[in-house]
């Protein structure tokens, strides 16, 4: 439903009416509510497309820089701050658990590095005598598993969970931030003003909708209340 296009209807009908009927009040209501309305209507127009001769039209276009600022200021400051980032994850100390990370992680290049070591070493030519490092093979997926439970167990400890937390807080939550800051660099300076105004005049196309309504209404009042001046 496009209320801005009842409104006007709205409105050109009690002009049309009161002027074929003669009634001056109808036709003064119907005057001023479709002056109110068209004013708005022209002013939100002007907000964000330029017009020509017209002073200050296309304002959404004209300040383009000051609103790229203005969204940078707000996503870094207000939602990834540098000081908000930490104490993310000073609150996340206590349920610190890399549990689920340790059981996706392939431990068999580990197993891989430790049956070479066992190679090259001394008992290279004894491992030799049983088989080699294929005699090794069964061994994998215990090996894998007893690694799995001894890192989890070290992460598990406070000791090493604060040590984590502080290592986090003290270097990562500047290079979080950085990292972010880029990423909406980047993102900002790929976009144009025609963008920020299609942007903006989808978020609030239904509220200056009203503007239009409303701007009929008072006017439709005021035309009221000269017809009985």
């Amino acid at each position: 439903m496009n209320k801005s296009l009842i409104t006007n209807i709205v409105a050109t009908l009690c002009v049309l009416v009161g002027y074929v009927s003669g009634h001056a009040i109808i036709f003064s209501i119907g005057i001023f509510a479709l002056s109110g309305a068209v004013t708005n209507l022209v002013a939100i127009h002007m907000l964000f497309e330029k017009v020509p001769f017209l002073y200050g039209s296309g304002v959404i276009t004209l300040k383009f820089k000051e609103f790229k600022s203005s969204i940078r200021k707000l996503i870094l400051e207000e939602f990834f701050h540098k000081d908000k980032i930490s104490h993310l994850l000073q609150s996340q100390k206590d349920n610190l658990d890399l549990t689920p990370v340790i059981k996706k992680v392939d431990l068999d290049p580990a197993f891989d590095t430790l049956v070479g070591v066992i190679e090259s070493s001394q008992f290279g030519p004894m491992l030799t005598m049983f088989g080699g490092s294929e005699a090794l093979q069964p061994m994998r997926s215990s090996f894998v598993e007893k690694m799995q439970d001894t890192l989890i167990d070290i992460t598990q400890e406070p000791k090493f969970k604060a040590l984590m937390v502080n290592e986090l807080i003290g270097g990562n939550a500047s290079s979080i931030h950085d990292t972010i800051e880029q990423a909406v660099d980047h993102r900002l300076d790929e976009l144009t003003p025609t963008m920020v105004k299609d942007i903006i005049q989808n978020m609030i196309k239904t509220h200056l909708g009203w503007l239009v309504v409303w701007g009929g209404v008072f006017g439709g009042l005021f035309g009221l209340m000269a017809a009985f001046v």
